[in-house]
Order: C-alpha cells, then sequence, then structure tokens
C-alpha cells in the first residue's frame, strides 16, 4: 500500500488482491465493526460535502477509548490529518492516519443530537418517511455501539472526518463550508483491536439549512500482520515523543 496520495483529488487504486472488503455507508446512516491491529481503512467522501463522525474503543475493553483531550494535548495541534495517531486515555495509539488528501479533519466540533437537527431541519420520522427519515449522528452513535452491550454513557468526544472548524481569537468555533471535495480520502490504520462506530450526519455547525448528508466509501485491507507492529521508521510513530511512547504501549500490550 502507498503511504501518500499522488494528488489532493485523486482516488489512488488498490490492487484488488489487497482488498480485504469495502462498503458504502449510505448518507445519513451509520455503521460499526471489529477492526483488527493492523488493518487499515481507506476513507471516501464520494460527492464532496461528507461528514463523518467517529468514536474508537478498545474491542477487548471498551473503557479504553480515543481520548481527544489527550490526542490534541500529546501532538500540539487542534486539527488531526496524515502523521497524526489516536490516542486512547490508557497513554496507547488505537488508531493512526498514515495518509490524507485533505490536510485537515475536525476533533472539535462534537456531534448533534435529535434537538439541534429538530431545530435545524425539522422531523421525519421512519414511519412516514423510511430511508428518507432525518437521522441524527448522537443517536446514530449510540445504536451502533448498543449494538456491543455499550451505551450513551459511553459516548466520547468524537472526531468528525471531512470537516473543518475554524477557531477565532475569542474561542468560538466556526464550520467552513466547501471544505470535502468529491474524491477527498484518507488512511486510517489501527493499532489495537478495535470497535469503530461511524455516522454521515451532517456536522453539528454546518450551517446549511437543509439535512443533505453524504455517503462515504470504506476500503479495507491489511497494513501489516496483527502480530506485528508499525515500523520503526514509521510516519506516523515518529511524529513526536508522545507518539513514539504511545506506540511503545501500544506493542507492550501485544507483545
Amino acid at each position: 500500500m502507498p503511504s501518500s496520495f499522488s494528488s489532493a483529488t485523486a482516488q489512488p487504486d488498490l490492487p484488488p488482491v489487497d482488498v480485504l472488503w469495502e462498503t458504502v455507508i449510505p448518507a445519513g446512516t451509520h455503521w460499526s465493526g471489529i477492526l483488527r491491529r493492523g488493518l487499515a481503512l481507506r476513507v471516501i467522501d464520494l460527492e464532496g460535502g461528507a461528514n463523518l463522525a467517529a468514536v474508537f474503543h478498545r474491542q477487548e475493553d471498551p473503557l479504553e477509548r480515543y481520548n481527544m483531550a489527550d490526542t490534541l494535548k500529546a501532538q500540539h495541534t487542534a486539527h488531526l490529518t496524515r502523521g497524526h495517531a489516536l490516542h486512547t486515555d490508557m497513554g496507547r495509539v488505537i488508531a493512526s492516519i498514515t495518509a490524507d488528501t485533505l490536510g485537515w479533519h475536525d476533533p472539535l466540533g462534537g456531534v448533534g443530537d435529535a434537538a439541534l437537527f429538530a431545530r435545524k431541519y425539522g422531523e421525519k420520522r421512519y414511519q412516514a418517511h423510511r430511508n428518507e427519515m432525518i437521522r441524527n449522528g448522537r443517536d446514530s452513535l449510540v445504536l451502533e455501539l448498543a449494538k456491543y452491550g455499550l451505551g450513551a454513557r459511553d459516548l466520547v468526544a468524537n472526531v468528525n472526518f471531512f470537516s473543518k472548524v475554524a477557531v477565532g481569537d475569542d474561542g468560538a468555533l466556526e464550520f467552513v463550508p466547501g471544505h470535502s471535495r468529491a474524491g477527498a480520502a484518507f488512511d486510517l490504520r489501527f493499532e489495537m483491536n478495535t470497535l469503530a462506530a461511524f455516522s454521515t450526519a451532517p456536522h453539528p455547525l454546518d450551517p446549511h439549512g437543509e439535512y443533505t448528508p453524504k455517503p462515504v466509501k470504506l476500503v479495507a485491507w491489511r497494513a501489516y500482520a496483527a502480530d506485528a507492529s508499525a515500523s520503526a521508521d514509521d510516519l506516523c510513530r515518529n511524529a513526536c515523543a508522545e507518539n513514539q511512547r504511545g506506540f511503545i504501549n501500544t506493542d507492550r500490550l501485544f507483545a
């Protein structure tokens, strides 16, 4: 697998032998799965304007999960892109962004709930609208976590992939429209056995007055063997001293 993309808009082809599976998360829906150590996902914004809200828990012990504060503090950043690792609240690395055509993904904006979406978009329930119903991000993520015995109390701060939020001098958050174009993509490699839950509901700060979620494609392949680890010269491992320590702690868990 290449570790980077050839251009900002290209969707690099994966050799068919490398693809383990692929799926599309339709607009305004949700998905979850167990992603094993060493597995990688290429995540593609098919139409432009997508938002992919994501939470990550360690499969064997879901009390360990992605920690937004530690992730940003350790890497001195307020956004995520290639070279960044997603840290857990136990000082380990649960996933890494190994390639990215976009350059900015939002870890600050949170996820919209039913009340927010009702105010912005009105209400469309399944009984009357079937697949055209309005699904909010919070309920979607909670529903996916429930499949694995987790609940609302297990929903922590999420990542909003494909979205950009600017922070003003006064600390105010402002959504940046038109950030992600059709074909934008990033590679997410899993360093632990991970329960991942995704929602394609719109970003809570998106000012668009109509409910216009977008689909996202997932393509999975094996980046390294489950009994191995990221290489010693890996970009994400060596991005900073905190990442190095996080990878060492993760490797010891699987030693």
